[in-house]
């Protein structure tokens, strides 16, 4: 079974509980979760599955955490390991750039040569615009804890199914 590390922050709310969420979903699949405040290249490089938790911030802005480890990233090559980003973000107080830290952190990711897995349907959520979409669809799985948390649960076991097939 190939390697794989979940990174989010683990001193968000959201974030932390979607992210407890997903490595539960998983079921036995071997995972290994690391605190994206502390993340390093050394321990984001031997992973060849990377699951990224990256929440929207102000107006369409990576958190901190992820916004310092970009120039690293940026210095990466990332040829054969598959992604997947989950985010949060509130479609109804910020639309005009809902859940841009996935559209952001994916476009990086696919610079570097990594291979997206976990692309989502647009449909059921109300904004103006998003970063995370491209060609009708997300680059990941989009969460709304203020607005649609009653489809968290849901939207979570339907993206680990498909994580799961790219995954093995």
């Amino acid at each position: 079974m190939k390697k794989t590390a979940l990174i989010y922050s683990f001193n968000t709310i959201n974030t932390a509980k979607a992210a407890k969420m997903i490595h539960e979903a998983f079921g036995d699949f071997p995972i290994d979760e690391i605190n994206a405040e502390t993340l390093t290249k050394d321990s984001f490089v031997p992973y060849e599955n990377l699951i990224l938790g990256v929440p929207t911030w102000f107006d369409g802005e990576l958190p901190n955490y992820w916004d310092e480890f970009v120039p690293e990233l940026e210095e990466m090559d990332l040829t054969g390991k598959k992604a997947a980003i989950f985010g949060l973000g509130d479609q109804k107080e910020y639309p005009e750039n809902f859940c841009d830290g996935v559209g952001i952190m994916a476009k990086i990711l696919i610079e570097r040569g990594a291979e997206l897995a976990g692309e989502t349907q647009s449909e059921e959520y109300a904004y103006i615009h998003s970063l995370a979409l491209y060609k009708g669809r997300f680059y990941g799985l989009l969460l709304d804890e203020e607005n649609q948390s009653s489809l968290s649960n849901d939207r979570i076991k339907d993206w680990v199914k498909e994580l799961k097939k790219a995954f093995i």
